[in-house]
């Protein structure tokens, strides 16, 4: 019933512009009103759809009235829209990002987000974060699968089955996408406790289980999002998680510090696999001159006609305080990566970016226009701490041809 009332609402109400076939073969989507910035309601491509950060917005852009409960319906109402003019449904959604202003509406979010799934949800992660709208009390990215293709459940056998409203993978085809992980028995859903470094080990040792469930291994993993709770853990962070990667095929990675569903938690990791032939990206130094590989992760990930291009800041002693100018020094290093490894920023599908301060939100769209002027990929835009001290901004990006 919500689907169909939200449907005739579009249908009556907000602009559809529907798909529009890019030079770069990627799909464009856009539903719902105009609000002039440099994003897409969605993006289809590499045989995924991509959907864009989405808050409890109504038919005129304003935030919806009411508490968390009514935003969470108005932000999933939306997206089932978006879904349907993309050529896909909550039921192929494989992948949810949520960012909660306050960690203390997590019950109650959930409380409706488990409406919206009967059965089978997909992957989740769920952290705390500052919203683009103060008003705004939650935003929702996700990836879903196109209509009629493969959505299976992964769930290592004798795991039980998580409490809240998500699976632990979701695979399609040769990809599989892992919920955010935290440091819990997957047999009995009870705490690990311990320091940083124990509880890196316990998350990544849960995902090596659910890997092992797809039938892959940590050597498949192509990309993962890291939240921390404190940066002064960084390091210690690295080191346990170095130990479970390839030395010479490190995943793309983000890492960004922020609030996690209970205080026990000091870490969280997402992760994506998919199976093929890895080829890892160094980014090239400004001179053209070959870059030298991370310790911790590669620049980027390619996998066939796939690209995940790591998160990426633009700090430097020359732009210190100044977003739009780390915007366009991190737009920069992205796009000598891309050109290393075969693609273009029109081929971009799905973007994160974490800034320190929104009040630089106007300052990084204005930067970020130079790169993408049209045809924007799906984006998600939060505040979020950095590990950084100087960096005021950094991007995450999906690529596909």
């Amino acid at each position: 019933m919500r689907s169909t009332r939200f449907a005739v609402m579009l249908a009556a109400v907000l602009t559809v512009e529907g798909l529009a076939m890019q030079s770069s073969g990627k799909q464009v989507v856009n539903v719902g009103p105009a609000f002039n910035l440099p994003f897409s309601s969605a993006v289809k491509a590499g045989g995924l759809i991509y959907l864009a950060g989405t808050l409890a917005t109504d038919a005129k852009g304003q935030i919806v009235k009411g508490d968390i409960k009514a935003q969470t319906r108005q932000v999933l109402d939306n997206l089932t829209g978006v879904l349907k003019a993309a050529g896909s449904s909550m039921e192929n959604v494989a992948s949810v990002n949520v960012y909660l202003k306050s960690a203390a509406d997590f019950p109650a979010m959930n409380e409706v987000y488990r409406t919206y799934w009967t059965k089978d949800p997909p992957v989740r992660t769920t952290v705390v974060a500052n919203l683009v709208r103060p008003e705004a009390l939650v935003e929702m990215s996700m990836i879903a699968i196109p209509n009629g293709r493969e959505r299976e459940v992964v769930h290592p056998a004798d795991w039980m089955k998580s409490p809240n409203p998500y699976s632990y993978g979701i695979k399609s085809g040769d990809t599989l996408f892992l919920s955010g992980l935290v440091s819990r028995n997957g047999r009995d859903n009870s705490i690990v406790e311990g320091d940083i470094t124990k509880q890196t080990r316990t998350v990544l040792d849960n995902g090596g289980e659910i890997l092992k469930a797809a039938g892959m291994t940590f050597a498949d993993v192509v990309a993962s999002r890291v939240y921390i709770t404190d940066t002064a853990f960084f390091q210690q962070m690295n080191a346990a998680y170095r130990e479970h990667f390839p030395k010479d095929a490190l995943p793309a990675r983000a890492t960004v510090r922020a609030g996690l569903m209970g205080p026990q938690y000091v870490v969280e990791i997402t992760m994506t696999a998919v199976r093929g032939k890895h080829e890892p990206v160094t980014t090239p130094a400004a001179d053209g001159t070959p870059g030298k590989p991370g310790q911790n992760f590669s620049s980027a990930m390619r996998v066939g006609n796939r690209l995940w291009v790591s998160g990426m800041l633009g700090n430097t002693a020359s732009n210190k305080g100044d977003a739009g100018a780390q915007t366009r020094e991190t737009l920069s290093r992205i796009g000598r990566t891309l050109k290393a490894a075969g693609f273009e920023f029109s081929d971009v599908a799905d973007g994160a970016v974490f800034l320190t301060d929104l009040n630089n939100y106007d300052a990084m769209n204005q930067a970020y226009r130079e790169s993408f002027p049209k045809d924007f990929p799906a984006r998600a835009t939060v505040q979020s701490g950095l590990v950084v001290a100087d960096g005021l901004v950094e991007i995450m990006l999906t690529a596909a041809k």
